[in-house]
């Protein structure tokens, strides 16, 4: 059916009017800028990858805003129905009174529409605008051109990407009617009839199967739509295909051509900023990252409503989260770390700024000092501390902390001092205690914690002389989250303790075990004859400890058993280091185990390198010297070469030989081929 253009008026109250519009329209759109791009965002298709959509979400809203006389809102247009042209869920302005440009006036339904309509079209082909809906030339979908950048929205996590996934699966009109539900708070006939003038073919039914999404948790849903994931006012930055284009385009032409985009995008933020009288622009990617007002908070119960228990689930806490002066000094010092401030980081943690604004979990003052803590994008953690008093300089700690979860990201060293240490603890642990490695049979002391999260003060290891005690915390998870889950972590010197765990002998017949936490009897004795060697992991950057005993072995001579510990350090950056124990009888059960073998950067005992072969010299009580072996489970045959030969089926093995014989040994597999003795 024809659309018969309605008559335009030339009169100078009619141009009056239009010109009124615009500037009220513009009102509207620069005030709810960042609100406007992420609608746009969701409803586009996510087919075009995330930098063009981030394009995308801002060439439409930009472009939504008319020309005096193309139809913007006016202040004296007399009150319409939903379906005679005014916007859906708002209502024209009355007469002699201008249009409110909030998110409930007629100038902000108006922008809402033209840009919803234009995100629409970008799912509609072929890429000319379908014959039955003619736009105006300002909606069809063009998308700015950003040459040698990738612009990418905040990572979320594990919820926001099955959301998002969830809405690549539906068609645009779904999408949108989802947003308008969950971001614009539309009730489900007020979405039907904005859809309605979105010329959407079935309102009705992208508005119930809208509904199904996001189920059973909306409000969860609500929260995810607006995280970073889907906002495309902050995002990341990374370079294209570098070789591409260096074949493509001189180095001369990129660089002139990045200098055009970076002044299009300025000019776009200072006309954005100019009319909304905020510092916020509407690309959003040029905002100060060191900004504190631009610092990510985690509400208070988010940790016991994710998937995601980690950093990310820690709320800001501390006394001084509202000081914007501490924490701009933190964020500067650690853009500019100028040479007062001392600076330590654990391996493989680079001190680079951050590319976003990172997560506050602290603020406060602990031990004499203002302590402020940060996780920058699920990479590190790093805290900052400055003297309350005195002439001492700040210092600013780096630590590796991808990937942790709710044993890994159970706690921060928050402050050390002397021989103790105090620790931030993550908000999902409902229980601590302090016990001492070294006493397997005494019960954990209750350690107390402030509201904030912050412990009283816990003996650190000592690092050299005799060691006598081995501090670690006991810490239990929340029944909210798991139920009697207690573990066990130890300062080794870095800002996150590791985690201790215990691999127990495998049985007959049985299938392999897996790691369990250390808080058993056989655990925690393993541990008493162990906790001595982590002295030679401290400060390299260690997340986790596991005790794996892989073999038990009947010794000559008497009948005694020995056990055999391979103890696998992995650190938080990759690479492991093993050290293999053997465990000959003792008088105490604190006697130290003998290491046998020493590896740095190996898969040996782990799920990688689940095959282990180590051997020792023993003395016997009767003076004489044996070569004792022994095999993981899948070892069926160990035999010695060199100075003294032998075999013996089994995973162990003994015989007699010199003290200083020199002797190889090696294993046979259940499933065939061969393994050497680890050294």
């Amino acid at each position: 059916m024809p659309i018969h253009q309605p008559q335009q008026r030339t009169d100078v109250r009619t141009d009056r009017s239009d010109r009124t519009g615009v500037r009220q329209a513009e009102a509207a759109l620069v005030e709810h800028y960042p609100r406007l791009v992420r609608l746009a965002y969701v409803v586009l298709p996510p087919a075009l990858g995330r930098h063009r959509r981030v394009l995308a979400a801002h060439a439409v809203v930009q472009r939504a805003l008319p020309a005096a006389g193309s139809g913007a809102p006016s202040p004296r247009v007399p009150a319409q129905s939903h379906r005679s042209g005014a916007p859906a869920g708002t209502a024209p302005a009355p007469e002699g009174v201008a249009a409110d440009p909030g998110p409930s006036g007629a100038a902000y339904g108006w922008v809402r529409l033209r840009v919803l309509r234009a995100a629409l079209a970008h799912e509609r082909r072929p890429r000319w605008w379908p014959g039955r809906l003619p736009a105006p030339a300002a909606l069809r979908p063009t998308v700015p051109v950003v040459w040698g950048l990738r612009l990418f929205p905040r990572a979320g996590g594990v919820d926001e990407l099955a959301l998002d996934r969830a809405l690549s699966t539906v068609d645009g009109a779904v999408r949108a009617a989802f947003a308008l539900q969950l971001l614009e708070g539309l009730d489900d006939s007020g979405a039907r009839e904005l859809l309605v003038e979105a010329a959407v073919a079935d309102p009705a039914g992208a508005v119930r199967r809208a509904a199904r999404l996001g189920r059973p948790d909306r409000a969860g849903a609500q929260a995810m739509l607006r995280s970073g994931e889907f906002d495309p006012c902050t995002v990341q930055t990374r370079p294209s295909d570098l070789l591409r284009r260096r074949h493509r385009v001189r180095a001369v032409a990129v660089a002139a051509a990045l200098c055009v985009v970076a002044g299009g995008l300025a000019i776009a933020v200072d006309e954005g900023t100019r009319g909304a009288g905020e510092d916020r622009g509407p690309a959003g990617v040029f905002a100060p990252v060191l900004d504190p007002a631009e610092l990510m908070r985690t509400a208070a119960e988010r940790w016991a409503d994710t998937s995601r228990v980690d950093f990310t689930a820690w709320p800001a806490r501390g006394g001084r989260t509202g000081d914007d002066e501490l924490l701009g000094r933190a964020l500067r010092a650690w853009s500019t770390t100028p040479g007062t401030v001392r600076v330590s980081t654990t391996p493989g943690t680079v001190t680079v700024p951050p590319a976003q604004p990172p997560r506050l979990l602290f603020a406060g003052e602990v031990d004499g000092a203002t302590v402020v803590l940060f996780h920058d994008g699920g990479v590190r953690v790093v805290r900052y501390a400055e003297p309350l008093s005195g002439s001492g300089g700040a210092a600013l700690d780096f630590a590796r902390t991808d990937d942790a979860d709710v044993t890994t990201g159970a706690a921060v060293v928050v402050s050390r001092t002397g021989d103790s240490a105090r620790f931030l603890l993550a908000p999902w642990i409902a229980e601590s205690a302090t016990r001492d490695l070294l006493a397997p049979n005494t019960p954990g002391r209750p350690l107390e914690v402030d509201p904030d999260g912050v412990t009283a003060a816990v003996p650190r290891p000592a690092g050299g002389g005799a060691c006598d005690a081995w501090p670690v915390l006991q810490l239990r998870s929340s029944e909210r989250i798991v139920e009697k889950h207690a573990f066990l972590v130890t300062d080794l010197g870095d800002l996150a303790p590791a985690h201790l765990t215990y691999t127990p002998r495998p049985g007959r017949g049985a299938p392999a075990r897996q790691p369990r936490e250390a808080t058993g009897p056989d655990a925690l004795l393993a541990w008493a004859r162990t906790a001595c060697s982590l002295r030679t992991l401290s400060g390299s950057g260690v997340r986790a400890v596991n005790n794996w005993a892989f073999a038990e072995q009947k010794l000559p001579e008497g009948g005694a058993s020995a056990g055999w510990l391979c103890t696998r350090a992995d650190t938080w950056r990759g690479p492991g280091r093993v050290l293999v124990q053997f465990l000959g009888p003792a008088a105490s059960p604190t006697d130290p185990a003998a290491v046998v073998a020493d590896r740095d950067d190996t898969a040996l005992c782990s799920r990688f390198g689940q095959h282990v072969l180590a051997g020792t010299r023993w003395k016997a009580a009767s003076g004489r010297w044996y070569v004792l072996a022994a095999g993981s489970r899948a070892v069926t045959r160990i035999e010695a070469s060199g100075a003294v030969r032998g075999a013996a089926g089994g995973p162990t093995f003994a015989v007699r030989a010199p003290r200083d014989a020199d002797v190889e040994l090696t294993a046979s597999l259940r499933e065939g081929g061969t393994l050497p003795a680890v050294r």
